[in-house]
């Protein structure tokens, strides 16, 4: 279903700074922790528990919400969602101790499961065919800034203030971005044509063989990332060149989303995959000769960042094209193995660095990837092949032709009777 936005330069703006909102809420938590440990009398591992329940309610949720979004609307689903994120964020705001804060978190993960993938839905569906990959890339540009200055600005807020500041100004901006979004996105008529695939006949072992290169991506990148201010520390880093070193890798991920985007609309999203996959084991191991050499380190960092980032928004536009009348629960379960990932990736970095250091944490991370390349090949179909890959996955002509007689009947029932469906 095409969304003619009100006004597209402004939606590009006003999606790519939500993510950044959202991004924020994720990241934030991480810097704080110090303060939060103090305030509340815990360890900062106890109080890194909600940073673990936000993720989690992430996770669980963000598929029930696409799901949700695709039959009710995700204009409808997205601004609900950030009032609730703005309500989330006063109460972590009022926590008078752990319990109320790791409850409020959860609620806000809960909330930001269901931003982010109405977002990346809407956005799809507004974009250009031609330039899909590029729309969706610039509001995932959002959520990556956020890493490097949102987390950062609200960590000096945070000193300066307080962190239950912090988490006053994120609710103050989350009703603001409601009133923004509900002004660029038109309202969303349920037509016909959205129920011409019903949701129980969604292919979900396609979307499961779809979704494995979100996970081994984000295993292998976050395996890095989730280690990679100890590694250097181990490495006799200082904290300056510590943030140095992030802050070129963050620039390089906001640049290869970018990048990234733009080459998924000119060479096909399963090739822009298929080489970020590539480029970020070549990286991985390029860091790892930089950090034993001791030089060119952040050229290294942001190269293999940039590569890496190239893969998101080719991922997601492929997604939203293959399942174009599913794309709000397609990409909400893509977050989900997005922080799947995380999760297997900080297990995974930990173990390693525990074993053998930070040098065989990215070699096996290294190693992942190129398994990511070879998955990305095997699962993906190639631009126009989706019945041809959903027959290959098992979908019998039996059920292709249930499924045409049922969407038949479903399209005469609504012709002839037109009440079946509010148009």
């Amino acid at each position: 279903m095409y969304i003619t936005p009100i006004a597209p330069a402004a939606t590009l703006v006003v999606s790519c700074l939500t993510m950044f909102l959202v991004g924020t809420e994720l990241f934030i938590l991480s810097p704080l922790l110090p303060m939060l440990a103090v305030d509340f009398g815990v360890s900062p591992t106890l109080a890194g528990w909600c940073v673990t329940t936000f993720s989690l309610a992430y996770a669980a949720t963000a598929p029930l919400l696409g799901y949700v979004a695709d039959g009710i609307g995700r204009r409808r689903v997205l601004i609900c969602s950030l009032l609730v994120l703005g309500a989330a964020s006063l109460l972590t705001a009022a926590a008078p101790n752990l319990p109320w804060l790791i409850v409020a978190r959860t609620f806000a993960g809960v909330a930001a499961a269901g931003v982010a993938p109405s977002i990346y839905a809407l956005v799809a569906a507004a974009a250009p065919s031609d330039r899909r990959a590029a729309w969706l890339a610039f509001s995932v540009s959002g959520l990556l800034v956020s890493l490097p200055l949102g987390a950062a600005v609200g960590a000096e807020v945070g000193i300066i203030l307080g962190w239950a500041w912090v988490f006053v100004a994120l609710a103050a901006l989350s009703l603001i971005f409601a009133q923004l979004n509900c002004c660029i996105w038109p309202y969303e008529r349920r037509r016909a044509e959205a129920f011409e695939v019903p949701s129980d006949l969604l292919p979900r072992a396609v979307l499961l063989r779809r979704l494995m290169p979100t996970i081994m991506w984000s295993t292998s990148l976050y395996g890095v990332y989730t280690y990679l201010g100890t590694g250097l520390n181990s490495l006799a880093f200082s904290p300056g060149q510590v943030t140095r070193a992030i802050l070129c890798y963050g620039c390089g991920a906001v640049a290869g989303a970018l990048i990234g985007g733009r080459l998924a609309d000119r060479l096909g999203t399963k090739f822009i995959a298929g080489a970020s996959f590539a480029g970020l084991c070549g990286g991985l191991l390029l860091l790892r000769l930089a950090l034993c050499g001791g030089v060119f380190v952040e050229l290294a960092l942001g190269l293999s960042s940039a590569v890496a980032q190239l893969f998101f928004p080719a991922q997601q536009a492929g997604l939203a094209r293959d399942f174009p009348t599913h794309s709000g629960t397609v990409l909400a379960w893509n977050n989900s193995a997005l922080f799947l990932g995380i999760a297997l990736g900080s297990l995974i970095g930990g173990k390693a660095a525990s074993v053998g250091g930070f040098d065989t944490t990215l070699a096996i991370s290294a190693v992942v990837a190129l398994a990511g390349c070879a998955i990305n090949g095997i699962v993906v179909p190639l631009a126009g092949e989706t019945e041809l890959q959903r027959r290959n996955f098992g979908v019998s002509s039996h059920s292709a032709n249930t499924r045409q007689s049922l969407m038949r009947w479903l399209r005469h029932v609504v012709q002839r009777g037109g009440q079946v469906w509010p148009r």
